[in-house]
C-alpha cells in the first residue's frame, strides 16, 4: 500500500531538527555556565548580598527570560555554585585523607586535618551558604533533614570517628552519631557567620575550639560522661 505523500517523513528534516535540539542544548548549557561564572565574579567583587540578578543577566549579557528560565531566584543561583565548588572540595579531600591513609596517619589526625579545612571552606563560602539556607532550599532537598552540603560532612566525620573506634583510638561507649552531628554544628552557615562577624571569632580560635573537643574525645575512657 502506497503512504500519502503528506504522511511522509524525510529522513533530511528529522538530521536537521535534530541538530537544531543539539545546537540549542549547547547554548544552554553555555549560557548557564556563563551565568554561573558571571555571577561567581560578581560575588566576589561586591559580596553576595549586594548583587541581585538584574545585574547578573546584564553582566553575563542573557535576558532575564533566559536566566530565569535557570534560576528562579538567587538562591538557586547560588545552590548550583556550591555544588561545583563542594564537589572540588570533596574530591580534594577524598584524595588527601587516601594518602593519609595509605601513609598510616591515624584517623583522629585525618578528622582534625578534615575539619580545619572545612573550617576555611566554610568561611569562603558562607556568604553563598548562606543565602541558600535562607531560601529554605537545603530542607526542601533533604527531607531527612540533613542539608545537601552538609550531608557529606556528616557522613565523612561519622566516618572518620567509627573507623578511629575500630582503631582503637576511641572508646566504644561513645555516641558517634550524635558527636558527628555535634562536631559539625558550629560549622553550619548561620551558626558560623554569626560567630565570625557577631562575635568576631578568628578562623584560628574556631579551628582552636573545635581541636578542644577532638582532644576530648581521644582522652574519654567510657567511664564518665563526655
Amino acid at each position: 500500500m502506497n503512504m500519502p505523500e503528506e504522511t511522509i517523513i524525510s529522513l533530511g528534516n528529522i538530521d536537521e531538527i535534530g541538530g537544531v535540539c543539539r545546537q540549542e542544548r549547547r547554548d544552554a548549557a553555555a549560557n548557564r555556565m556563563r551565568i554561573l561564572q558571571t555571577a561567581e565574579k560578581l560575588f566576589a567583587q561586591h559580596g553576595v548580598a549586594n548583587v541581585n540578578m538584574a545585574d547578573i543577566a546584564q553582566a553575563a549579557e542573557v535576558g532575564k527570560g533566559t536566566l530565569y528560565r535557570r534560576f528562579t531566584n538567587k538562591a538557586e543561583l547560588c545552590l548550583a555554585l556550591m555544588d561545583t565548588q563542594m564537589i572540588d572540595f570533596q574530591n580534594g579531600m577524598i584524595a588527601r585523607m587516601q594518602q593519609m591513609s595509605a601513609q598510616g596517619i591515624a584517623k583522629m589526625d585525618q578528622l582534625d586535618r578534615f575539619i580545619d579545612a572545612l573550617i576555611y571552606f566554610t568561611d569562603a563560602h558562607a556568604p553563598l551558604l548562606c543565602e541558600v539556607q535562607r531560601a529554605g532550599l537545603l530542607q526542601e532537598q533533604e527531607p531527612d533533614g540533613l542539608e545537601l552540603p552538609h550531608f557529606w560532612q556528616y557522613m565523612t566525620v561519622n566516618g572518620l570517628l567509627k573507623a578511629a573506634v575500630a582503631d582503637g583510638e576511641l572508646s566504644k561507649n561513645l555516641d558517634i552519631d550524635y558527636l558527628a552531628d555535634a562536631l559539625l554544628a558550629p560549622l553550619k552557615a548561620d551558626i558560623f557567620y554569626y560567630q565570625r562577624e557577631v562575635r568576631g571569632f578568628t578562623l584560628e580560635r574556631i579551628s582552636a575550639g573545635l581541636r578542644v573537643m577532638l582532644a576530648g574525645l581521644r582522652h574519654y575512657d567510657g567511664t564518665a560522661p563526655v
